[in-house]
C-alpha cells in the first residue's frame, strides 16, 4: 500500500531542465552520499511536479509523504503539544518548553514500510518516556494515541513501546531543527518501528485504556510496525 505524497509548497512551479538532468545523472551514477546531499536530493524530489524524479533510483534519501496534501506550517510562536488522557498531570508544551527539557541524541536508520531507508540519521529530542513520567499515567493507561496538526493523521503505540530509550519526541535532525517537510517543528522518531509510526507534525499525545489503531493501521498496516516483523 503506497502512501500519498505530500504536495510541495512549490507545486506548479516548473522544474528546470538542468535540475531534472542533474537528478537523472545522480540516479545513473547510483552514488548518493552524505547527509547534505541526501537532504538536497530529497528536497528536489519533494519539489518536482513533473513526477520524473520518481523514475530515478534515489538510494538512501528521504521521500516526503502526507495524507492531507499540503500542511500549514507552525513555528515557535504557534506550536504546542498537549499531553492528555489517562494522566494525573496533563500538560501543554510550547516549543521552548520542550527545548528546556533534558535532551538526548541518537543515530539510527530510518525505514519506510514501502521499502526505502536512510542510514545513520542523527536525531535529538526528549525521550517520550520522560514526558510520560512528567504526566504520570494512571493505572488504566495502556497505550498512546498520537495526533498530528495536519488534522487527520493519528498513530498508536503501547505504553511499553513508548518507554523504549530510542523513542523520541524529536526536535532536531542532522543537527538542525526538524524542518516542516520532515514533520517539524516536532515529530516522533521511533527507531524500532517503520516510519509510519513516527508521527509527523506532532500536536497531541493522549494516554488511552486500549491500543487504538491509527490512520494506516485502519487501512491494513500492522498495529505494531516493528521493523523486520
Amino acid at each position: 500500500m503506497s502512501e500519498p505524497q505530500e504536495r510541495s509548497e512549490l507545486d506548479g512551479t516548473p522544474v528546470g531542465r538542468r535540475v531534472v538532468l542533474g537528478l537523472l545523472g545522480l540516479g545513473v551514477v547510483g552514488v548518493v552520499t552524505g547527509s547534505a546531499v541526501q537532504d538536497a536530493l530529497s528536497r528536489l524530489v519533494a519539489h518536482d511536479p513533473t513526477g520524473l524524479s520518481q523514475l530515478v533510483p534515489l538510494g538512501s534519501a528521504f521521500r516526503y509523504y502526507s495524507v492531507t496534501g499540503s500542511v500549514e506550517s507552525r513555528d515557535a510562536s504557534s506550536y504546542s503539544l498537549s499531553v492528555s488522557g489517562l494522566v494525573a498531570r496533563p500538560a501543554t508544551y510550547t516549543l521552548a518548553d520542550l527545548q528546556q527539557l533534558p535532551q538526548v541524541s541518537i543515530t539510527r536508520d530510518f525505514h519506510c514500510v514501502t521499502g526505502w531507508y536512510v542510514d545513520d540519521v542523527p536525531w535529538t529530542g526528549v525521550r517520550l518516556s520522560h514526558l510520560l513520567d512528567l504526566a504520570a499515567p494512571t493505572s488504566d493507561a495502556v497505550a498512546i494515541r498520537f495526533r498530528s496538526f495536519d488534522g487527520v493523521y493519528t498513530e498508536n503505540m503501547t505504553l511499553e513501546q513508548a518507554r523504549a530509550d530510542d523513542v523520541l519526541v524529536a526536535l532536531t535532525m542532522y543537527g538542525e531543527p526538524v524542518t516542516h517537510q520532515h514533520g517539524g517543528p516536532v515529530r516522533i522518531y521511533a527507531a524500532p518501528m517503520y516510519g509510519y509510526k513516527s508521527t509527523k507534525w506532532l500536536s497531541g499525545i493522549e494516554l488511552t485504556d486500549r491500543d487504538i489503531p491509527g490512520y494506516w493501521e485502519d487501512r491494513g498496516y500492522p498495529l505494531d510496525g516493528i521493523i523486520g516483523e
